[in-house]
């Protein structure tokens, strides 16, 4: 290979890097809203403090639609600019190679 096929190889398309990034968190909060709608987030939630030697401090609220898809959509951009800008300082980075 040559040093530019392997420049190019080191380089990340920022816009897959920040869907991957955005798709991963959503999906984890998905599954948390899921949780909640399904009654089982107060002891999933008690179980990791108790594993992490923590008196469970919070308590659980009601699910509600909205509150639901408005932390998917939130937390899936804030994802997307994450994986985004990491991949934006990984190119920067290999850019100076």
């Amino acid at each position: 290979m040559t040093d530019e096929s392997t420049q190019m190889t080191r380089r990340i398309n920022k816009n897959r890097a920040g869907i991957v990034v955005g798709l991963f968190i959503g999906l984890w909060h998905l599954t948390w809203s899921l949780l909640v709608a399904f009654g089982v987030a107060q002891a999933v939630s008690n179980w990791i403090f108790r594993l992490h030697f923590i008196q469970p401090p919070y308590t659980i609220t009601a699910f509600n639609v909205v509150t639901a898809v408005t932390l998917i959509v939130v937390t899936s951009v804030i994802g997307f600019v994450m994986g985004w800008l990491f991949g934006a300082i990984w190119n920067w980075l290999h850019s100076k190679e």
